[in-house]
Order: structure tokens, then C-alpha cells, then sequence
């Protein structure tokens, strides 16, 4: 039998970057926060403290800071025909444990969405008609705007200490920075990090192309900075220690260094680590939250009542428990109806490398995960999606979040797998080599969706979640043509040999492989309960006390890093359920 607690007042599900923002907005309305986290507690001292998390093997292959598959994953197939598979081995995303979640082990880069991609499909219909878009392709426009967003996007990159240089400054062009993004309040929180040498060269090659390169916003502290909560940061020392690693040096914005030291210090905060949420309660109608059911570390079943339930967990385990929890109606691609597990998405994402004589000292092993520089002249309304034949845009830059030995050596085209050669070309290449990624959008389609498995059950005897998703033409077609300009670009600077890996034709996704911790939708925000799970304010239009903030909530995903916009709608959703839903608990959009 389980063990019920006292009701509270919120009930938060997962401890990153969302549920600790949650947490903070909601404690200093005065409400009792409990928040439930299936790792362990974690902090920068002692558990990303040097050396013990510079270390490859247990970062970059034993996955320390990941979940464990073997308790929980998902399954994976690429058509309804097919039979899913489950996903046993970390590789193509990095979902976290433990608190902080993936906002401890991720790089940095901190983007804003530009105010074109909220309004996709409108934008491509104005632009191109309605023919342009494809039958099976699902976008929509989001219910919110980046004017809405603004001041949410400004909050978050100031309590990370984001260091950037502004393009627009209420509306005003400012030199230096991205001139096509929306326009800003005001500077970033700490000018830009120092550029490495792939950077540098950066500049010179993109603006040979004509394009207007600036400096990749980071959550990488280029700085001493204290945060407005009173967190105190250190400037990066470019370690090369980011992505896959909590940060020794209280440099790079996470959960744990930036939101959690004021948290910890509430009374009306309660953090159970070891606590995994098994499901949210409804009551008799199926319409209203009572709290949820958890295991805690000792097994024990645990029902803790509350008023509000936060689903604050990684994106597709959102979905996840709002389909086990039976909120909202699953999604059925033959007929379009329903909404819970519709409009899955990922990240399109591809890598040129560029090899130099040993004149150019590119020192890989040095790295700032955020850092580096970029451009916006294939993104948005700069590039003529009629002319490339497809829909989306995407990034070029250069980055460099560190490289290591166990983490894979670039060798150049035509050198063998194994043996002296390819020993040689290590030697050769390891430090005298660069690469620039190619991030593209990716959109929704009726095919690709989330739902429940109906053979394989996770370790407590759920049914898996099960993801349909495979590339599709378009997002092969984008690829093709950014790789291509990518080449054109690293030409320019004259290497001895250079490599790319565009996407081919009729190729399928590879869940073995990594290529970003950006998945997207299953539960997305929209303008009415036909097309979606989620109000304007992240709320259910089914159950109005469980919100699901995060990733789940974008319709499709557009060509930056999803976390810029994670926070601010976390922070536009915690706005929403102070000014509005504390003091009239119910539905605030009417459907």
C-alpha cells in the first residue's frame, strides 16, 4: 500500500533548468514546493570537482551524468510499419539524472529564437503559399511571440551570466553583433569569451562568403559575475571540460551553480533526490491533478497530494508521463486526431572538418563549451527557402567545447580505421584540425510522433515510450545544401584537406549515433485543444493544474539550441501562474 504524505502546494517533477526556475518563481509567490528528482543530488562541490570530472572514459563513454537506460529508455523505429526497438545504448541524445539534470553536463550555447520562427507556417505561407509546405508536414505557429518572450529571454541569459554581443538594441543596430536577430531590451549579461584560432578563421571565411558573422552567445562566464539571485560565477578557463561534464570552476550556468544555492536556503522548498515519478494522480473526472505516485529510494510507493503538478522533466519524458498518466487524448497519425505524443521533432545536425599542416596550431584539447561565432544569413527570412526547396534554415560555427583522446580524433578523408597509418594521421591531425557544425531545423510531420509501446515496459512496469522518426526529404535536402555552403566557406581558408557529412539521399536516422540533445514536441503549446496539448501558458487544456515546461512544448524546432527558449518560457509559464492562476486556479486560455 502507499504511503501518502500532506497535500503541498506544488508538485515539481524533475530538477534542471526548468523545474529550478519553477521552483524559485513559485517560492517567492509563498507557495510550499516540493520538488521530486529520480537521480542523486548533485553539486559543484564535490561531485564536479577537479580532477574526478575530467575524465573522459567515465564522462564521454561510461555516461556518469546520464540517465540509466537499463532502468528507463524508449524504443525507437522509423515507420508505424516497422517494429521499435529498444534504445540501449547512449548515443544519439544525452537526456541527464540527477539534479541539474541535462543543464549540468550541456555546452552553453544560448540563442534566442528569432521572431520569424514563431510564426513558421504563417510566414511560409505569406512567402511562398500554401503549396510550399508539405501535405505531411504538421508545423504551426506558436501561440506566443518573441515580444512576448523578450523580457523572459533577457531574465534567463542574465541569470546565466550570458556572454554575447547584442546586434539590436531597441531596435537600433549595434556593431558587432547579429544584425537579423529580434531586438533586445538591453547588452548581455558579459561581452563575448576569447575567440580560439578555428574562430578567428571563422571570421575571415564566413565574411568572404559575405555573411555577417557574430559571436555565439554562451553560457560561459567570459567573467567574474554574480547573477540577480547573489550566485557568484568565475570566469571560464577554457578547459575544454563542457559538454557531457559538470563545470569545476562555477563557470559555465547551470541548475546547480546559478538557481539551486538560493533554493537550498528555503523552508518552503523540499528537494527528494532518489525519487522516481511513476505517474500524476487524477482525480474521478480525469480532469483535475490530486499529486502524483513515486518510488522512493528505498522503493517505497509514496502519493504526494498537491495542488499543482509541474512536469519539469527531460522533453519526450514529459510526454512520457502524460501519456501513462492518461492526460490528454494519444495521437493517432491515421485520422490527425488527439494531441499527446504529435509533432515530434529533433535537430538536423551535420559537421565539416577542416585539416591544417602543423603551421596551424588549432589545440582541440582547449575548449569553451558555448563559445565561438557564427551567422544568421542562411536562417530565418535571410535565406529564400523557394530557391534552396525546403523548409527551415540552420546555423554554420565554429566551436570547439574541447576534444580529447577518448572523445574520437579527426583524421582526414582516405585514412584507414586502424593501424600505423591511421596512427599516424592522429599525430598528424589531433592538433592541427577544426571543425565547424552545420545546425539545421527540423520540422514536424504527421508520421513522426510519440506514443506507448505495446510490448516493451520500462523496469517498474510502464509501457516504454515509443518514438516514430526518421529524416525526412526536406531535412535531408537542408543538409545537403548548408554542408555544401559550409564547404564553400572552409575553402576559403585554404586547408590541405577538408570533410563533410551531409545527409544522403534516402538516408534514415541513426539513434546510434549523437547529434544533439535538442528533441523537440510530443506535447506542444498551440492555439486550441484540436491542435494541441498545451495552452499559450504551457498549461494542459485537458487538466488545468499540470503544466508540462520544456522542450515538449515547441511545435517544431527551429535552427538554434532549444535551451534560450526552454528558460523563457519557463519563466513566461511561472509569470502566468502567478499573475493569473493563483488567484483564479482553472483554465486560462478558454478553449
Amino acid at each position: 500500500m502507499a504511503i501518502s504524505k500532506p497535500k503541498v502546494d506544488v508538485l515539481i517533477v524533475g530538477m534542471g533548468w526548468t523545474g529550478a526556475i519553477m521552483a524559485k518563481e513559485l517560492t517567492d509567490a509563498g507557495l510550499h514546493v516540493v520538488a521530486l528528482e529520480r537521480g542523486g543530488d548533485r553539486d559543484t562541490q564535490p561531485d564536479f570537482a577537479y580532477p574526478n570530472v575530467v575524465d573522459e572514459l567515465e564522462g564521454s563513454v561510461h555516461r556518469r551524468y546520464l540517465q540509466s537506460l537499463a532502468q528507463d529508455t524508449l524504443t525507437i523505429r522509423h515507420k508505424a510499419a516497422d517494429t521499435a526497438v529498444p534504445y540501449r545504448q547512449m548515443g544519439s541524445f544525452k537526456p541527464g539524472t540527477g539534479v541539474g539534470g541535462a543543464g549540468s553536463h550541456w555546452s552553453g550555447c544560448h540563442f534566442r529564437a528569432l521572431p520569424e520562427d514563431f510564426r513558421l507556417r504563417s510566414n511560409m505561407e505569406q512567402r511562398y503559399g500554401r503549396g510550399f509546405i508539405p501535405d505531411d508536414m504538421t508545423i504551426q505557429d506558436f501561440p506566443v511571440s518573441y515580444e512576448d518572450l523578450e523580457p523572459h529571454f533577457d531574465h534567463f541569459e542574465y541569470v546565466c551570466g550570458t556572454s554575447g554581443k547584442a546586434g539590436i538594441i531597441n531596435g537600433v543596430l549595434q556593431p558587432g553583433g547579429n544584425p537579423f536577430e529580434g531586438s533586445r531590451s538591453r547588452e548581455f549579461a558579459l561581452p563575448p569569451n576569447p575567440d580560439y584560432l578555428g574562430a578567428e578563421m571563422f571570421y575571415k571565411a564566413a565574411e568572404g562568403m559575405g555573411w555577417h558573422p557574430y559571436p555565439i552567445p554562451a553560457s560561459n562566464t567570459s567573467r567574474a559575475y554574480t547573477n540577480p539571485y547573489g550566485c557568484q560565477m568565475g570566469p571560464c578557463n577554457a578547459c575544454g571540460f563542457c559538454s557531457d561534464y559538470g563545470c569545476l570552476n562555477y563557470s559555465k550556468a547551470s541548475p546547480n551553480a546559478c538557481i539551486l544555492p538560493v533554493l537550498r536556503q528555503r523552508d518552503t522548498f523540499e528537494l527528494r533526490t532518489h525519487a522516481q515519478v511513476l505517474k500524476v494522480n487524477l482525480d474521478s473526472t480525469g480532469k483535475k491533478a490530486t499529486g502524483v505516485t513515486y518510488l522512493d529510494a528505498t522503493g517505497r510507493e509514496i502519493e504526494q497530494p498537491a495542488d499543482l503538478v509541474l512536469l519539469c522533466a527531460f522533453s519526450y519524458i514529459n510526454v512520457h508521463l502524460m501519456l501513462v498518466s492518461g492526460i490528454g487524448t494519444p495521437y493517432d497519425p491515421q485520422t490527425g486526431l488527439g494531441t499527446v505524443g504529435k509533432n515530434y521533432s529533433y535537430q538536423n545536425l551535420n559537421r565539416v572538418v577542416l585539416f591544417f599542416d602543423k603551421s596551424v596550431q588549432a589545440n582541440g584539447f582547449i575548449g569553451i563549451g558555448g563559445a565561438g561565432a557564427t551567422m544568421d544569413d542562411l536562417n530565418g527570412n535571410q535565406l529564400d527557402n523557394g530557391k534552396a526547396g525546403f523548409v527551415g534554415g540552420g546555423l554554420v560555427w565554429a566551436r570547439q567545447p574541447g576534444a580529447g583522446p577518448v572523445r574520437g580524433i579527426n583524421v582526414p578523408p582516405g585514412t584507414p580505421s586502424w593501424g600505423s597509418k591511421w596512427k599516424q594521421a592522429a599525430v598528424d591531425s589531433f592538433r592541427h584540425s577544426f571543425y565547424y557544425e552545420v545546425q539545421g531545423a527540423c520540422m514536424s510531420y504527421r508520421q513522426h510522433y510519440l506514443s506507448l509501446d505495446p510490448t516493451y515496459r520500462d523496469a517498474f512496469g510502464r509501457p516504454l515510450l515509443r518514438m516514430t522518426f526518421d529524416w525526412h526529404d526536406n531535412e535531408i535536402k537542408a543538409s545537403q545544401f548548408l554542408v555544401d555552403k559550409a564547404l564553400q566557406m572552409s575553402r576559403i581558408l585554404n586547408p590541405i584537406a577538408v570533410s563533410g557529412d551531409a545527409k544522403k539521399d534516402g538516408s534514415h536516422y541513426d539513434i546510434t549515433k549523437y547529434q544533439s540533445t535538442h528533441t523537440c514536441g510530443g506535447a506542444i503549446m498551440g492555439h486550441t485543444p484540436a491542435d494541441s496539448a498545451l495552452n499559450r501558458y504551457l498549461q494542459s487544456w485537458d487538466v488545468p493544474n499540470v503544466f508540462a515546461i520544456g522542450a515538449n512544448a515547441f511545435p517544431q524546432n527551429n535552427g538554434y539550441n532549444p535551451t534560450g527558449m526552454v528558460g523563457a518560457l519557463a519563466y513566461w509559464a511561472a509569470k502566468a501562474i502567478r499573475d493569473k492562476y493563483l488567484a483564479d486556479p482553472g483554465p486560462l486560455v478558454q478553449a
